[in-house]
């Protein structure tokens, strides 16, 4: 390590945001520096950064100089794990560099509720790095949530029967009403999909003679962090099921297709309705336990994604927030 390393590693404030429960924990340069890039304090970074993850759930680093897609790439693949692609989508992203997308592109007006990512199958990364290349004039934060805290304020009994029969998703791909097949899965051929299927566990139908698909699965709705051993709240039941669109969405949709042919919902693992009460009562822990911030430019955000859930807030003017997730 170099003199201008080791100054550099040395030059760090750290302090907590914290709301109600939640915790995230702040890394800046020190204000007396002149701001380097994130790379030039990598060795403290990393004995900051990895403990902090699993006592917080998540760590922001604010006040560095800004990057590029391919130094996010550079600076989130330094702590020891290749970048995952973003397989089994459920949501519309851009490539911008190998290992990194666009955050979700959502309408600006939307918002999109809290979620660990992909915790609607059973394979997911274990970190999701955020970076904030341009805040939005207006609103556009990135709110977190701790999974551990959701998990102890739902009720027991709310969470004992998610737990007997865990969540399964439907989802019926493409009709203009959401991603088509062919993009979910990167691939026009179908023997592939269904290979992926089978390897995943996820069933699968072709529908109007091979045209359209939909699909199965059973998932968990809570876990066991494999390093903490702490239990979280872990699913999406809230985010795919019917009820998260607004009332009018759900009309007009009703009016197009059949129930068994929305775009996705949710039911507990034998295919019993969810209460929509009991979706409710997760939306509202999740309000209670969210901690929002607004972005500033060069930003970047680290979370472990089974610890803390992440959202998004609607926002006004230009906003470009890159994603990476590593295992």
């Amino acid at each position: 390590m170099d003199a201008m390393t080791s100054q550099a590693d040395a030059a760090l404030t750290q302090r907590v945001m914290e709301h109600n429960g939640t915790r995230v924990l702040v890394i800046s340069p020190a204000q007396t520096e002149a701001a380097a890039a994130p790379s030039a304090y990598l060795s403290r970074l990393r004995d900051m950064i990895e403990p902090a993850r699993k006592q917080y759930g998540g760590v922001l680093l604010r006040g560095f100089a800004p990057l590029d897609a391919v130094q996010f790439n550079a600076f989130a693949t330094s702590f020891g794990q290749p970048l995952l692609s973003y397989e089994f989508g459920s949501t519309p992203r851009s490539r911008i560099e190998k290992g990194v997308y666009s955050s979700t592109e959502y309408p600006a007006d939307q918002w999109i509720d809290q979620h660990n990512e992909q915790s609607y199958t059973l394979k997911w990364p274990g970190s999701i790095w955020f970076y904030c290349a341009v805040a939005a004039e207006q609103g556009g934060a990135t709110p977190v949530a701790d999974s551990r805290l959701v998990y102890q304020r739902l009720d027991p009994a709310l969470r004992k029967r998610f737990a007997e029969h865990g969540v399964m998703y439907v989802r019926n791909y493409g009709n203009g009403l959401d991603l088509p097949w062919e993009q979910v899965f990167g691939t026009h051929d179908r023997a592939e999909v269904e290979a992926y299927c089978r390897a995943n566990r996820i069933g699968y139908e072709w529908l109007d003679d091979g045209e359209a698909l939909r699909t199965r699965q059973v998932c968990q709705s809570e876990l066991i962090h494999p390093l903490t051993g702490e239990t979280v709240w872990f699913n999406q039941a809230h985010l795919f099921h019917v009820s998260n669109l607004p009332a009018t969405v759900q009309e007009a949709l009703l009016e197009v297709v059949d129930e068994d042919r929305l775009p996705r919902n949710t039911f507990f693992g034998d295919g019993t309705p969810i209460d929509a009460a009991m979706l409710d009562e997760i939306r509202a822990v999740y309000r209670d336990t969210m901690l929002s911030f607004p972005w500033q430019s060069a930003d970047a955000l680290v979370l472990d994604n089974v610890l803390m859930s992440h959202g998004r807030a609607p926002f006004s003017g230009k906003r470009r927030v890159l994603v990476a997730m590593s295992a």
